[in-house]
C-alpha cells in the first residue's frame, strides 16, 4: 500500500504540494471513485487511478538532460563544491549523474534512475561517443587529427582509445572520444601543446544538447533515449556537428 500522493508524484503527474490542490479538486479517482485526501493509501498493483480520465500508472525510468554551467561539481553531495543536484527541479533529487562533467566543463549532462543505462553509457566496451567543443590555444592541425585518429598516449603514460579531432579555426575544434578518463579531452588537447581554455559537452551517442538554455533540464523521451545507443556515429555525423557549430560561430 502507498499514499496516494506519493504514487502520483512518482509517476511525474506533479510536486507532492501541487497534487494536493489536485486531489481536493476532485480531478483524481481511486476505481472510479473520487479520491477522499493526498494520504489516502492505495494499492498500486490493483487499484486503477485516472487524474481528468486518464490512466496513471508507474513510471519507467527516468533520463534527465541538463545543461550544465561552469562551477557545479557533478556529485550527489559535496562539502565544499555546488553540486550540480542544485539546479534540478525538487521531483528529480533522486536521479544520479551518467558519468562526470568536472567543474570548468560545461554542456549535456545526463542524469538516470535507471542504472543498467548509466553502464551501458559510461562503459568503454559499448563505445558511446562523447562530443566537445573546446576552445584552446594554439591551432589543431592534420598531424595532431592524425594523432587523436591513432590512439594518444599521455605523458603519464594513460593510453587513449582512437578519438576524433576536427579545427573549427584557431583556438578552437571539435573533439570526440568513447571513453572517459579523467579530464582526458583536457590531457589529450594539452599533450598536443593545446592547453584548454574553456570545454563544453555538445552531444552524447545521437543526443544533442540542442537550445536547452544553460542551467536549465528536460526528460528525453523514449525516442531520444534509444538514440542515444543507436546512432550511427562516423565522419559524416561528425561533419553534421562541425558544420553546425561553425554556423553559429
Amino acid at each position: 500500500m502507498q499514499r496516494l500522493d506519493r504514487f502520483l508524484s512518482e509517476a511525474g503527474v506533479a510536486s507532492r504540494r501541487e497534487l494536493r490542490a489536485i486531489i481536493r479538486a476532485g480531478r483524481v479517482r481511486v476505481n472510479d471513485v473520487p479520491a477522499s485526501a493526498p494520504e489516502q493509501k492505495i494499492d498500486e498493483t490493483s487499484d486503477r487511478v485516472t487524474l481528468d480520465g486518464e490512466a496513471v500508472g508507474p513510471r519507467g525510468p527516468v533520463v534527465l538532460l541538463l545543461h550544465k554551467p561552469t562551477g557545479y561539481v557533478t556529485s550527489t553531495d559535496d562539502p565544499r563544491d555546488r553540486t550540480v543536484m542544485e539546479l534540478l527541479p525538487p521531483q528529480y533529487r533522486g536521479l544520479a549523474p551518467v558519468g562526470r562533467l568536472d567543474k570548468d566543463t560545461s554542456g549535456l549532462l545526463l542524469l538516470t534512475d535507471d542504472g543498467q543505462l548509466a553502464h551501458r553509457l559510461i562503459s568503454p566496451r559499448h563505445a558511446v561517443w562523447k562530443i566537445y567543443d573546446a576552445v584552446h590555444e594554439g591551432e589543431a592541425g592534420e598531424a595532431d587529427c592524425a594523432a587523436f585518429r591513432a590512439g594518444l598516449t599521455l605523458r603519464d603514460g594513460t593510453v587513449c582509445r582512437p578519438a576524433y579531432l576536427r579545427p573549427l579555426g584557431p583556438g578552437r575544434s571539435l573533439v570526440a572520444v568513447c571513453e572517459g578518463k579523467y579530464h582526458q579531452v583536457r590531457r589529450m588537447l594539452a599533450s598536443r601543446g593545446m592547453p584548454v581554455t574553456a570545454l563544453r559537452r555538445i552531444a552524447e551517442g545521437g543526443l544533442e544538447l540542442g537550445a536547452l538554455p544553460m542551467g536549465m533540464t528536460r526528460e528525453l523521451t523514449c525516442g531520444e533515449i534509444r538514440l542515444l545507443e543507436t546512432v550511427d556515429f562516423d565522419e559524416a555525423y561528425l561533419e553534421k556537428l562541425v558544420q553546425k557549430i561553425r554556423n553559429m560561430l
